[in-house]
This record gives C-alpha cells, structure tokens and sequence, in this order.
C-alpha cells in the first residue's frame, strides 16, 4: 500500500497576479490528473479583474488533483492544484490513473504555445505516465481532519473516513469547502450551527441556504429549501424576452472597472477644467517626425506629444503627480511619473501604464506607446503593467468626442481627456483662419489638488501644445 504524506504533496495557491486582487476566475486547464509537469510549465489560464493571465508551476511532480473545474472563481490564497513531488510523485501516478480511466477525461489541445508571464517553457513539457495497478493511499490523520485536508486540497481524505461522520465530533471545526465557508461568513452564518448533508458530515453550500432561511439553526432545513426557496421574488426577470434581451453576467475586467469608477467617483471629490487649444503647429511637428530617421519604425502621432507635454507640465507642477493616503493622513508626492493610457480593448477598459515615463526620451517614449497599444490590443498586457500608475491621459477623440469628464484613476490625482483634433475657425495672427483645434480636460482630486494647481498644469498642456518649442525651453 503505498502512503502518501503531507510533504510528498504540494499544494499551489490561486496567486495574487494583480496588485489587491482578491479573486480570478479559471478560464482553462492545460494538465489532467497524472500528467508530469516541470518547474514553470504553465497549467491554467486564470482571468482576473485586471487582464488574462497564464500561471506557471512552481515545482516538478505529478498532478494529483484539479480542485476546481473551469469557469470557476477562486479566492487568492485558496489550493487550486495538488502536485505530488519528490518520492510521492511515483506514487501519486498510480491511483490518480486509475481515476483519470474511470472519468473519462477530455484530450488536451495540441500544439499550444502558451505565452507566459516572466517564464518560459517547452510545449513539449507534459507527458501522460504509464498507467500501472492502483493503491490505496493509507490514512496517517483521524478521519474529520483528514476529511478537512482534503477539502482544504491539503492531502486526500482517508477511505476509511466515511464511517466516521464529522457532525458528531464537537471540539473539531465544522467540515466545508472553502467556498462554502466563504458562502457562510458572507451571509454571517456560523458553521458549527449549521446541519450538514454532504456526505462524511461535510457542509454544503444548500446547508448554509437552508440555515439562512430557517427559523431555527438546529432545525433539519435543507428539506425546506425547495419547498419553499427564499429568493422566489428575485426569480421573477428570469422570464424575461431572450429575443429582445441579452444579459452578460458581471465579472472580470468589467466588475473591477465598475468597482474602481464607483470607489473612485464617490470617494475623491473631483473637479474638471476645460480648454480648447490652437495644435496646428503640434500636428506639423508629427508630420515632420514622421519623416525623421530617428523614429523610422515608431509610432508617432498626436498622443506622443500630447503625453510628452502632460510630462512638461507636471515637471513644473510636481504636486499635481500624488495621491491620498486615507490610512496614515498623508498626502505621497511621487518623485517619478508612470504615465497610464486608457486602452479599449476586446475584454474591456484597461490602463496600463509606461514606468519612469518622466525619464524617457521622445523615441524612447514613442516606443513604449506603441508596444503598450500593440501589447493591449492582442490582450496580453500583464497586470504589472496596470500596477502602480500616478496619472493617466484617456484619448476619447479617437471615437470623433470632443472631450469628456473623466473619471480619476483609482490612486491618483489627475487624468487628461483629449478630444479630437479638428479643423475649425480660429482668431490666428488678427485673422480668422482654418485651424486645427482641440479641447482638454483635466480631472483632478480636490482633497490634494486646488483650483489654482490644477488650472496651472492644463495651461501648461495647453501652451506646450500650441508652440510645440516649449519641449525644448520648459525641458
């Protein structure tokens, strides 16, 4: 019989890929129950509410165990996959075979050439083990805490457990998944209180239901729970007309721009100012960069020096470049500017953002620009590139608006909204003439920013903008 100890079994966590994220939801296994996997070969695909991301594992074993199927979201910091390493993992692959048999698993995708974020990795690297004669696994805990291991995906639960139900021991903690454990501390039900159904004494998530609309927790609820479901009123828009209706379930990248706008619109006081701006003289500059051997092969346009101008301005106003700590009373005053660019993208609205961008020269930065729109537009912008953004420009002109009121990036101070680059009347030299016009907006947070503050860094955008050879002067 071959045993299986808590060291021969690792247990990999959802990560923390994103800067305070708090959950993904897996999009896609790429190893089954059995396969060998080596030090980073990637072994899902997770969405998060910031981008997609594709996680590689840690260590070399045998795949034990998928605690999660596709299309589920999972907390950070809960077990999504049990790998038997070192001297475990040779017997790991003989019971987990035997259950691969038995379940019938789909055949993976060939020729997948996952892209990894900060690994690399052979396509060839997963191999399916020999199939040999199954063992059972001996039990080394009592039967309710090694029942919970398994739940918790720290080590399977013993096969002689189920003649002990976990309900009648009193001193151990209640036996539930995770999930439904968060399910109970979200609806403030107490799991000890609560009469469990699953099998072995294990609690579910129809448990914690039928406790939440029982009269009393010691009562036998979940009989009652389809007699009579709680949430019947809410059921009712289900009938709604497909034909003249879709409903998309909220999640991903939307959930967390909803969130970030809601948090962020009722939280910072914003205020927006407004300026329309002679650029016939900046949109002559691009046309003359696009000539110069020295950005051959480089994106430019009127956002690169609309960005390089917003980097002037906060050079002379270094205070708009802030936020507000609420926590220690603090206004941060960033010595350094990582310019964020609002980016539409098939998945949603998403902002990552150039580090140092104060640094950079003018190629450097119309190189970044480009890859950071190339990059956003394939969907594989990486979550630290949406991490730790100080001020942000959002280009709605190219949608043909002529301006908007943005909303402020989460953590920072000010956003400039461009509007389109149009050709209309303009008081030129005494004369009314054809020129190319635009309008700027700049939101800012008033906590840290005043009228006088951020008054002067638009007009500084604004003036950069209209004699272009202030780059070089106010540099």
């Amino acid at each position: 019989m071959t045993t299986m100890t808590d060291s021969s079994v690792r247990e990999f966590k959802m990560p923390d890929v994103g800067e305070g994220l708090t959950e993904a939801e897996i999009l896609k296994w790429y190893v089954q129950p059995g396969d060998t996997v080596t030090d980073g070969q990637v072994v899902c695909e997770v969405e998060t509410a910031k981008a997609a991301v594709e996680l590689p594992i840690p260590y070399d074993g045998v795949v034990r165990e998928l605690h999660f199927p596709e299309g589920t979201t999972v907390d950070v910091g809960t077990s999504i996959i049990a790998v038997a390493v070192g001297d475990g993992a040779a017997a790991a692959a003989e019971p987990v075979q035997e259950a691969v048999a038995e379940e019938a698993v789909e055949p993976k995708p060939e020729g997948r050439q996952p892209v990894l974020v900060g690994y690399g990795v052979s396509t060839s690297s997963t191999k399916r083990r020999p199939r040999k004669g199954a063992e059972a696994p001996a039990a080394a805990q009592t039967p309710a805490a090694a029942i919970q291991a398994e739940l918790n995906g720290h080590g399977p639960a013993a096969p002689a457990a189920p003649a002990a139900p976990a309900a009648p021991v009193t001193g151990d903690r209640p036996l539930a998944k995770p999930p439904v454990r968060k399910l109970a501390k979200d609806l403030g039900v107490d799991l000890a209180t609560v009469v469990p159904s699953g099998p072995d004494g294990i609690i579910t998530r129809e448990d914690v239901h039928a406790a939440v609309s029982a009269p009393e927790p010691a009562q036998a609820a979940p009989r009652s729970e389809p007699t009579a479901p709680a949430p019947s009123p809410t059921a009712a828009p289900a009938s709604y007309d497909t034909t003249r209706e879709t409903r998309i379930p909220v999640k991903g990248v939307r959930k967390a721009t909803a969130a970030a706008m809601v948090g962020s619109a009722f939280t910072a006081p914003h205020v927006t100012e407004f300026v329309t701006v002679d650029v016939t003289r900046t949109m002559k500059l691009v046309e003359e960069l696009k000539q110069d051997k020295e950005y051959t092969g480089l994106r430019v346009n009127p956002l690169l020096l609309i960005a390089k101008a917003l980097l002037v301005a906060i050079k002379r106003n270094p205070d708009i470049n802030a936020s507000w700590d609420e926590t220690a009373q603090e206004i941060v005053v960033k010595h350094y500017v990582n310019l964020g660019i609002a980016a539409a993208t098939p998945r949603g609205l998403i902002v990552p953002n150039i580090k140092d961008a104060h640094a950079r020269t003018l190629p450097q930065l119309a190189g970044s620009l480009g890859e950071l729109v190339s990059t956003a537009r394939e969907g594989k912008t990486s979550p630290a590139a949406m991490q730790g953004g100080t001020v942000t420009i959002t280009n709605v002109g190219v949608f043909g608006v002529d301006t908007g009121t943005p909303i402020l990036n989460p953590g920072e101070s000010a956003i400039l909204a461009v509007g389109a680059i149009k050709l209309q009347p303009w008081v030129h030299k005494g004369k009314v003439k054809p020129r190319q016009v635009t309008t700027l907006a700049l939101s800012f947070d008033h906590r840290l920013v005043d009228g006088e503050l951020g008054s002067k860094v638009l007009a500084d955008v604004a003036a950069v903008l209209e004699q272009p050879k202030r780059l070089i002067s106010w540099a």
